[in-house]
């Protein structure tokens, strides 16, 4: 699979939160962890479980700035 979005994290997923229709996934990439919120289909499609490697793809189109006052 290739992806134009260059920045792929590969981690491992440590927790499936299952909702109504939203799942969110946590993945751990090197002491970081990312969340994701995708459909409960997605996650049977890919088969999702934890403990399995998984690629958290991030593609924005705009960044924030914050500052403390």
């Amino acid at each position: 699979m290739k992806l134009s979005a260059r920045n792929q994290l590969k981690g491992r997923i440590v927790e499936i939160v299952k909702g109504a229709t939203t799942s969110h996934i946590r993945i751990d990439v090197n002491g970081t962890v990312i969340t994701s919120a995708i459909t409960n289909e997605a996650v049977a499609e890919l088969d999702l479980a934890v403990g399995k490697t998984a690629y958290a793809v991030i593609k924005a189109s705009s960044v924030m700035v914050g500052i403390d006052d």
